[in-house]
């Protein structure tokens, strides 16, 4: 079997934000200077799920992880590995060898200062670093990553996130936050008002923002975007049950996307989410709410380029 070089990130990556850039865009430098595949390996599902034994709600998808590794970082390959019971019960040293240098031909390895693996997280920054130096691979422990004298971590992008604070996500993401799915039928009420929604399925381990209608950008499967106010909550001016819904209405688009992937892209929080004295007032507020996403994306220079 061919042999392939590998320069190999190491972590969660949940929401993939500027602390884990730093890593990432250490091994794109050290993949380019040894004619290695730049690469990433991380886990399913969060290793604190099984540890803890309570399941820690999720920025991204590993597919979403996967997409912005790749375009905002130049990672070429993510894998993503079951994190089950015989993994967490790995020893880290077996972790290194038998899976990092002999499943996927570790050349290289980047980490984090606090990267903790194998059996009951025995293997941390120091021992990796000093085996890696005994098997000839090489090692880079990358450090903490601050802003605005606070460390970047998925965990406060996540309380910004169920804060709809999504301009402060932005700055610790270094991208926007971001939500995919194939676009479902809904009960199509947004067409009899002249503001068809596409209805977006969120899988259940995935955080939504706070309720409320957000200046976003939707990326089309033809590969264009548009400008759309989506409403993320559980619209209570037309239903009662509760169900928390992502759906952008696309400004500017008419088609068919059932069916297909569609990527929201999220900016600023317009308002938050409250019930309206009939359809015609609901009619009115959302077009109020398309003036303002055209005039926040006409001010926001930062905004003309996605992911």
């Amino acid at each position: 079997m061919e042999q392939t070089k590998r320069v190999i990130a190491l972590g969660f990556f949940d929401g993939v934000h500027i602390g884990h850039g730093a890593l990432l865009r250490r091994v794109a430098e050290r993949a380019e200077a040894l004619g290695a595949i730049p690469a990433a390996l991380t886990f399913d599902q969060h290793p604190r799920d099984l540890i803890l034994g309570r399941q820690v709600p999720l920025i991204n998808t590993p597919r979403d992880r996967a997409w912005i590794m790749e375009h905002q970082y130049g990672i070429a390959q993510l894998t993503v590995l079951p994190f089950d019971q015989a993994m967490m019960d790995l020893p880290w040293q077996e972790f290194v060898t038998q899976v990092l240098v002999e499943r996927f031909q570790a050349a290289w390895v980047v980490a984090g200062h606090d990267y903790r693996f194998g059996h009951r997280g025995e293997g941390d920054a120091l021992r990796l670093s000093q085996l890696c130096a005994q098997l000839g691979v090489g090692c880079d422990i990358i450090e903490r990553v601050e802003l605005d004298g606070r460390t970047v971590s998925s965990t406060h992008i996540r309380t910004l996130l169920e804060q709809g604070e999504m301009e402060q996500a932005r700055r610790f993401l270094g991208h926007p936050h971001i939500l995919s799915g194939p676009v479902v039928h809904g009960n199509q009420l947004g067409r009899t008002i002249g503001i068809p929604t596409a209805n977006l399925v969120i899988p259940p381990q995935v955080l939504t923002p706070a309720v409320g209608v957000y200046a976003t950008r939707v990326a089309l499967p033809d590969g264009t975007s548009r400008l759309a106010v989506t409403n993320v909550g559980t619209r209570p001016t037309v239903e009662a049950h509760g169900r928390v819904t992502v759906e952008p209405w696309i400004l500017d688009f008419s088609g068919d996307l059932y069916g297909q992937e569609i990527r929201v892209e999220f900016y600023t929080r317009l308002r938050g989410e409250r019930r309206f004295d009939g359809l015609e007032a609901l009619r009115e507020e959302i077009l109020r709410n398309a003036q303002q996403t055209r005039r926040y994306f006409a001010c926001d220079t930062e905004s003309g380029v996605g992911v």
